[in-house]
């Protein structure tokens, strides 16, 4: 089942990255670099569970070629990446991880649907990216992207479902993409990914 976010990405936020595309390709290549340390830190956590510690092997590899494309991007630019900062948007949605106990089947959940909704937030947004960029080969770049970070999303979504009913993800899933909208809509707009 596809994540279905509550509403649309914002003309403002858009019209903002385009404005400011190089903050934002900076802001993109620390958010590839850290969701391929999520990943394999997913792995570190549950190796337990052979599918899911797969997935995320694959996943950060997979992640990590991301952020080494952005990172050549940026140098094309003559960017300099600069130090990881604290995404507010995915703080604000870890504020709502039940965190009883890290190994918790609760907790394995959250995590799970949280990075459904940021994945699937992302390639909204890089959709929206290529279909307004000048340049095609970043056009290009940023569809082929989308179409990764869709994949991302409905992937854990498929994890969910292999260690949880169909009834706790659907109801959680749900609670998950209302608090997604609540905290997008806190936050002030930025040439940032989120």
């Amino acid at each position: 089942m596809p994540v279905k976010l509550i509403r649309p990405t914002s003309a403002e936020w858009l019209a903002k990255v385009l404005s400011n595309f190089d903050e934002f390709l900076l802001d993109h290549a620390a958010n590839e670099k850290k969701a391929s340390s999520m990943a394999l830190s997913m792995v570190a956590h549950y190796p337990d569970k052979k599918r899911l510690t797969s997935a995320m092997i694959d996943l950060a590899l997979e992640e990590l070629n991301h952020f080494r494309q952005v990172f050549r991007l940026t140098c094309n630019r003559g960017l300099s990446l600069t130090n990881d900062q604290k995404d507010p948007y995915v703080n604000g949605l870890h504020k709502h991880m039940r965190r009883q106990s890290k190994q918790s089947n609760e907790y394995l959940l959250d995590r799970l649907l949280s990075a459904a909704v940021i994945e699937t937030r992302g390639a909204e947004r890089f959709t929206l990216l290529a279909k307004q960029l000048s340049d095609p080969m970043l056009q290009t770049f940023y569809q082929t992207l989308a179409k990764s970070e869709y994949s991302h999303g409905d992937l854990f979504i498929d994890l969910a479902d292999c260690y949880f009913s169909c009834e706790q993800v659907n109801q959680r899933l749900a609670q998950w993409v209302q608090i997604e909208d609540n905290v997008l809509q806190s936050l002030s707009i930025r040439a940032r990914l989120h």
